[in-house]
């Protein structure tokens, strides 16, 4: 869910910029960047911010405020763990606003909502998975990829949803209508895409899956 900077005060963009300025720092600082010497993970990380970018051009103008499209942070957290996730996602949203050239003022707080809040819950979710759970291929593809990612994609859109009440730009009577009908659509896209990607790579490309170990999830399965 991108929301317009427009409908939140200087002073409220000025606190959510700072907020995702510390966090992406963070990222930054905690991010294993000794992993993008070896030129293959480097040319998959560059490739997986360019399939975010078209996936993220790829959106529905359902209201002037506010536009709809697949968020794919799931994927990204399960390859290359949150640090990257975060940065991953805050170069596809400076690339999508540089092709729109449109909502500087609310760069920092879609990249919160479309990075950093699915980024944290996907690798929340893996560590409780991975704690709680048996360690198998089915429960890591169909927990930490299809489940997680269209709990990502929910939880981004009631924030957005409570962001929209909060600016006053509609009331709940309107969201009810017109916004959290399109919540339980929003997950299932979500998930199937996310799902099938980290199906796929953990088959046949699980070195490029640094959550996923087949010592740990196949080896005497």
């Amino acid at each position: 869910m991108e929301l317009s900077g427009e409908l939140f005060s200087t002073t409220f963009r000025f606190w959510a910029a700072l907020l995702y300025t510390a966090l992406l720092l963070l990222a930054m600082r905690l991010a294993h960047w000794r992993r993008l010497l070896d030129r293959e993970q480097l040319h998959v990380f560059l490739g997986s911010c360019v399939a975010l970018v078209v996936l993220w051009l790829i959106r529905v103008q359902v209201d002037p405020v506010w536009s709809f499209h697949l968020l794919g942070i799931t994927v990204v957290t399960l390859m290359f763990g949150w640090s990257f996730a975060v940065i991953a996602g805050s170069i596809t949203e400076f690339a999508v606003l540089l092709n729109s050239a449109e909502n500087w003022e609310g760069f920092a707080l879609n990249a919160f909502l479309l990075t950093l809040v699915p980024a944290t819950l996907t690798q929340v979710t893996l560590v409780l998975v991975h704690s709680l759970l048996p360690r198998n291929f089915f429960i890591y593809v169909l927990v930490n990829a299809f489940l997680t990612a269209g709990l990502a994609a929910m939880a981004s859109g009631y924030l957005a949803a409570g962001l929209l009440l909060y600016s006053e730009a509609h009331d709940w009577a309107y969201l009810q209508l017109n916004f959290v009908p399109f919540f339980p659509l929003m997950f299932l896209p979500e998930a199937v895409i996310n799902g099938w990607i980290v199906t796929l790579l953990v088959l046949y490309k699980p070195r490029w899956v640094v959550s996923f170990s087949d010592e740990r999830y196949l080896k005497g399965k």
